[in-house]
C-alpha cells in the first residue's frame, strides 16, 4: 500500500462580518455561525479556503503506476484538524466544494489593527479593490439581503460535493473523500462525466448559514497551514499496491499459530524526509514446532496472512497518522517476507513514530505493537 500526504501552499478565512478583512497568515481557519456579532444583529458566517499547489499534486501522483490511476483504485482525502468546537447543535454539517476562482492568500491576521486588505476577503478575491468574487458558468456565489455578495465562489455539481456531519460525541476533525475533485483537477476523466476543472483549491462552509436563531451558533475552527502545531491541513493520496507473490519455489508458510513473535527488519531508526523505505516483517510462532533440520527453527520466517495491515502513530501524542485500512494499508509479500512501503515526506520531521501491525491469525485478530519506532529528520 502507499500513502502520501501533501500540505497547502495557502489558506484563508472569509468573514461576512468583516467583508474586506484578509486573514491569510492566521494560524486558524474557521467555519462559524454567529447570530449576534458585536453591534450587528444580523446572522454572520465564515468560510475558509485551502489550496494545494499543482506541482505538489504532480509529485504525489508521480510514484503511482498509470494502471493504478486508470483503475480508480486510489482515493484522496482532505484532512483538517480541529482547534476549537463550540456551540454545536445535535448535528452540525460542513460542506466542501472545489473553489471556482483564483484567489490571493494575503498576509493578514484576524482583527489586525488596522485590518489587512492585501489578499482575499468576503468581497474580494484579491486585494481590496482588485477583483470581486465572480462565479464562472456552472459555479455559484451566495449572499443575503443584509450581507454583500461574496464569500468565495464554488462548483456545486453533486459529483464534487463532499460533506461531513458532527454530533456532540464524534471527533470534530475533517476527513473528507475528495477523490472526484482531485481527479477532475488532474485529468478531467473518471467514472462520472467530468469537465476538467482548474485547481483553485477547496472552499469549506457550514451547511446551514445565516440562521436567525440565537440558539444556533456553532463554531468550528481548524489549524491552518501557518499553525505552530503539528496539525496543518493535508491532502492524503492513497492507492492499493497490494501484491502477494511469494514465488513458486518458496518453502515458507503462512503463520497460523498464536502466540506469535514479529520483528521489523530494514528499520535503521532514522530516516530523511525524502526517504522511501520498505519495511520487512519477520514472523514466527512464539513456540515453534521442533523440526529435524540443520539450523535453528527460530530462524524460520513465516508470512503473515493476507488479512494483515499496518498503521502509524505519533509516538508523543499517541494519535494515528495512518490508521489500519483493509484496502490501503494491506501488507504485501514477495519471496523474502511480508512487507510494506512507506513514503517519509508526508511525516512531520524531528518527531518519533510507531508502527503497528494488525493480523487475523487462526480466527483471532491481534495487534502487534512491540516498539517498532523510528524518527524522521530534516534532510
Amino acid at each position: 500500500m502507499a500513502v502520501l500526504k501533501i500540505f497547502p501552499d495557502k489558506d484563508a478565512t472569509l468573514y461576512s462580518l468583516f467583508p474586506t478583512m484578509n486573514t491569510g497568515l492566521d494560524e486558524i481557519v474557521e467555519a462559524t455561525e454567529t447570530v449576534f456579532a458585536y453591534s450587528d444583529p444580523s446572522p454572520q458566517t465564515s468560510r475558509f479556503l485551502v489550496h494545494f499547489a499543482d506541482e505538489d499534486l504532480a509529485a504525489a501522483f508521480d510514484p503511482m503506476p498509470d494502471a493504478v490511476y486508470q483503475s480508480g483504485s486510489w482515493n484522496a482525502k482532505l484532512q483538517c484538524y480541529v482547534a476549537t468546537a463550540t456551540g454545536l447543535s445535535v448535528t452540525t454539517s460542513i460542506d466542501c466544494f472545489p473553489a471556482a476562482q483564483n484567489w490571493d492568500m494575503g498576509t493578514g491576521r484576524y482583527l489586525d489593527e488596522p485590518i489587512s486588505t492585501d489578499g482575499c476577503s468576503w468581497i474580494w478575491a484579491g486585494y481590496s479593490g482588485s477583483s470581486l468574487w465572480s462565479p464562472p458558468a456552472g459555479a455559484t456565489i451566495s449572499y443575503t439581503s443584509s450581507v454583500p455578495a461574496g464569500g468565495g465562489v464554488w462548483y456545486t455539481g453533486s459529483q464534487y460535493t463532499a460533506s461531513i456531519t458532527f454530533s456532540y460525541r464524534t471527533n470534530k476533525d475533517i476527513n473528507l473523500n475528495v477523490t472526484n475533485t482531485v481527479r477532475a483537477w488532474t485529468t478531467g476523466s473518471g467514472s462520472v462525466p467530468f469537465t476538467k476543472l482548474p485547481n483553485y483549491g477547496f472552499l469549506l462552509k457550514q451547511n446551514l448559514e445565516f440562521v436567525y436563531n440565537k440558539n444556533y451558533q456553532p463554531e468550528l475552527k481548524y489549524f491552518s497551514v501557518d499553525t505552530n502545531t503539528i496539525y496543518p491541513p493535508a491532502l492524503q493520496i492513497s492507492w492499493n499496491d497490494f501484491v502477494f507473490n511469494t514465488g513458486s519455489n518458496n518453502t515458507q508458510t503462512i503463520l497460523n499459530t498464536l502466540p506469535a513473535t514479529l520483528t521489523l527488519a530494514q528499520n535503521p531508526g532514522v530516516f530523511y524526509s525524502e526517504s522511501i523505505n520498505r519495511f520487512r516483517i519477520n514472523a514466527r510462532p512464539e513456540y515453534p514446532v521442533q523440526l529435524w533440520q540443520t539450523e535453528s527453527v527460530y530462524l524460520n520466517n513465516y508470512y503473515l496472512p493476507t488479512a494483515s495491515y499496518w498503521a502509524l502513530k505519533d509516538l508523543e501524542t499517541n494519535e494515528y497518522i495512518v490508521d489500519f485500512d483493509s484496502t490501503y494499508t494491506k501488507l504485501s509479500a514477495d519471496a523474502t517476507s511480508s512487507y510494506f512501503d512507506m513514503y517519509m515526506n508526508f511525516l512531520e520531521p524531528e518527531r518519533y513514530y510507531a508502527i503497528l501491525v494488525q493480523s487475523t491469525i487462526n480466527g483471532s485478530t491481534v495487534v502487534f505493537d512491540d516498539q517498532y519506532y523510528f524518527k524522521v529528520i530534516n534532510g
